[in-house]
């Protein structure tokens, strides 16, 4: 199984960014999808998931109303829309996938993608 992120980079805050993540070496259509991130020095933190099941949402509170998840099964990819970014939330992103429903912890997914970085400039 093989996670590959792109889109991550250099935005103003209250700018946004399309995260991609492509999946390759799993039968993506049957993996909940989700992305979580890391900042120096803190826990890996959830953001959004996407089940594959009945195509619902979860959403971290603190990205609710201004962050996105969707995916493109018949490609193999899932995105996340970032809109009216904050310097808080610079980080690393990373992609992961899991059998079964979302969950909104980091250990219950086995597999992960390299990360991108995302820094939002105050």
């Amino acid at each position: 199984v093989q996670l590959v992120e792109s889109g991550g980079g250099l935005v103003q805050a209250g700018g946004s960014l399309r995260l991609s993540c492509v999946a390759s070496g799993v039968t993506f259509s049957s993996r909940t999808m989700a992305w979580f991130r890391q900042a120096p020095g803190k826990e890996r933190e959830f953001v959004a998931a996407s089940a594959w099941s009945d195509g619902s949402t979860l959403y971290a509170d603190s990205v609710k109303d201004r962050f996105a998840i969707s995916r493109d099964d018949a490609h193999n990819t899932v995105y996340l829309q970032m809109n009216m970014l904050k310097p808080e939330e610079t980080a690393v992103y990373y992609c992961a996938a899991k059998v079964g429903y979302y969950m909104r912890s980091w250990y219950s997914y086995p597999y992960w993608g390299q990360g991108t970085q995302v820094t939002v400039s105050s």
